[in-house]
């Protein structure tokens, strides 16, 4: 149990580091934060779980929460649905670094609806 506290902690602290160095500031990791909380805006709660098949403030469904639902410690994968099931059960930072995933492997193209409402298509 502790073990897996300072790994979530370390995690946490990984991800809202980020990346940095771009020179006005801004980076394309930032460009991701800023449309998946677009998303997020149309999409719903963060611990939606309507019943429809998709779950959380990105409403991803089971096939994309398995796939993208992930975070790499030490070169190792730590999925995220067996820390804590579904996505409307996990942190908000454990969603966007899924939406990243999914982002990173098929574009803006998960939600094609609420990205062209933000502009990102």
């Amino acid at each position: 149990m502790k073990r897996s506290r300072i790994t979530l902690a370390a995690l946490s602290v990984a991800f809202s580091l980020g990346s940095t160095g771009a020179a006005n500031g801004k980076t394309h990791s930032d460009y991701v934060t800023t449309g998946l909380m677009c998303i997020h805006r149309y999409e719903g709660a963060w611990n939606a779980n309507t019943g429809n098949g998709y779950y959380g403030g990105l409403q991803m469904d089971r096939s994309f929460q398995t796939t993208y639902g992930y975070s790499r410690w030490h070169g190792t994968k730590i999925y995220f649905t067996r820390l804590w099931g579904w996505a409307h059960n996990w942190p908000i930072w454990a969603q966007l670094q899924a939406g990243r995933n999914g982002y990173k492997a098929r574009g803006w193209y998960p939600w094609p609806l609420t990205a062209r409402y933000c502009g990102l298509l």
